[in-house]
Parts: C-alpha cells; sequence; structure tokens
C-alpha cells in the first residue's frame, strides 16, 4: 500500500522528520511519500495560519486522488482533517488525534506535551473537540522564543523528560508528545522516560494501515447543487469539490 504524509507547511525539514518516523514504524511493503505545501507558512502558530495551512491540506490531497490508499496529516493541529475525510476517497488519520485515541485505548487518563504558548489553546480545544478533555490528566506546554527552538534538542529532551514526570505524578499512564517538528522524539527518549510516550506519527502510520487493511472508506456529505462550479482553485480540488455529473 502506498501512504502519503502531507505537511502543508513550507518547512521541509518537518516533512522529513514525519516521513522518516512513519517509515520507521510502517510495516514490511508499505510506501511512504511525503509532500510539503507550496504555499502558506512555515510553521502554523495562529488560527489565522492554520486557515490558510487547511486550504494547502486539502489541494495537495485532492492532487493524489487515485494515487494513494491513505493519506496522515503531519500537522498537528489536524489541520482540515474533517473536511479532508469527508471530501476525499481514502483513509485520512491526524496525528494528533491518532495519538490521543491510542492513549486512551491503554491507558485511563492521559497527558500532552505541546510547545510554545501561541498554539497551547490550539491544542486544548482539539483535544476538547476528540471529546477526550475529561481523559486529559492535564497539558504541559515548553515555551519556544521561535521556530528555531526545536533544533536545541539537549534542552528540549531534558524540559520533555520533567514534564512526563510531572504528568506521570498526576495519574498519566501515557503522555503524548505533540508536533510534527518533533517526530521521533518519543522513540529516542522512551529507554530513558518514567511514563509511556506517544508519538503521533507512529501511531498514525499503523492506524492508516489498519484503515487500508479493513477496507475503510469515509462517508461523504451531500453538497447542494450549484449553477457554478468552483473558481480560483487548483484543478484537483475544484474536481473534488464539484466532480462532474455522470
Amino acid at each position: 500500500m502506498k501512504i502519503l504524509v502531507v505537511n502543508p507547511n513550507l518547512t521541509q525539514a518537518v516533512t522529513d522528520a514525519a516521513v522518516t518516523e512513519a517509515r520507521h514504524h510502517a510495516a514490511p511493503g508499505t510506501e511512504i511519500i511525503g509532500a510539503t505545501g507550496c504555499f502558506g507558512v512555515g510553521i502554523v502558530s495562529t488560527d489565522a495560519e492554520n486557515v490558510v495551512a487547511g486550504h494547502a491540506v486539502l489541494d495537495m490531497l485532492a492532487r493524489q486522488v487515485g494515487q494513494v490508499d491513505a493519506a496522515i496529516l503531519a500537522i498537528s493541529m489536524d489541520t482540515a482533517l474533517a473536511a479532508a475525510q469527508e471530501l476525499m476517497p481514502f483513509p485520512v488519520i491526524g496525528m494528533t488525534a491518532a495519538a490521543l485515541h491510542t492513549a486512551c485505548l491503554f491507558g485511563r487518563r492521559f497527558g500532552m506535551v505541546t510547545f510554545g504558548m501561541a498554539t497551547r489553546g490550539l491544542y486544548l480545544d482539539l483535544v476538547a473537540a476528540n471529546g477526550l478533555a475529561g481523559r486529559m490528566t492535564g497539558c504541559e506546554t515548553i515555551e519556544l522564543e521561535s521556530a528555531a527552538g526545536y533544533a536545541d534538542t539537549a534542552r528540549l529532551d531534558r524540559a520533555v523528560l520533567d514534564a512526563a514526570e510531572r504528568l506521570r505524578a498526576q495519574g498519566a499512564a501515557s503522555v503524548v508528545i505533540v508536533g510534527a517538528a518533533t517526530s521521533g522524539m518519543a522513540r529516542r527518549l522512551q529507554p530513558v522516560a518514567p511514563v509511556q510516550l506517544l508519538d503521533g506519527m507512529a501511531c498514525a502510520i499503523r492506524l492508516a494501515e489498519a484503515a487500508v487493511g479493513l477496507g475503510i472508506r469515509p462517508a461523504h456529505a451531500t453538497p447542494l447543487p450549484k449553477p457554478h462550479p468552483p473558481r480560483g482553485l487548483g484543478d484537483a480540488l475544484a474536481a473534488a469539490l464539484h466532480p462532474p455529473r455522470p
């Protein structure tokens, strides 16, 4: 099977990290391909930027219709996930939703570690949107002065381990490390971590493979008839929104 890893931001290094982690956990025979956005911002940190990234997500997915068996959103806000699942003919998995629900399968309570206060609210909203706020013991946010802060892995590793210990003490059976840019951190830190760590890409790739294996296909909404086709969109996305009549 072929699984697409979609990063709607402009930072190729994030795509590379997500693809590397997906390939590490993928089953033999699963092909992982990555795609990086061609418009938008380098890293999403606001609601407005997230809306722009949503357009990029749908455009990138639409271009792969007929080419892939499933897709994973390599953006940890799970941007445009509901819209993508409504529109695409293949399973689309949000990396953070995958980790959150995996955590709830194997423990009563989970904790979450995020990076940067600017996005903390977006992640708390995401947990609530998944109906899991009551299962979360706490959310620890590690401040970053800029996106360049992700490069200071030694500092981040120490901060994440300290945060994981605090969450464990609060009753978390596992801790979700949020972020496409930090893909692989959970696997790297697990040998010295005080609690089970979960990585969104690791969870998402296994769920995507399961969805394909089970033959799951998303239920599509039926849009209202419109007198005119969409305008100003890429051809693939326009066709997905306004498919030709048989």
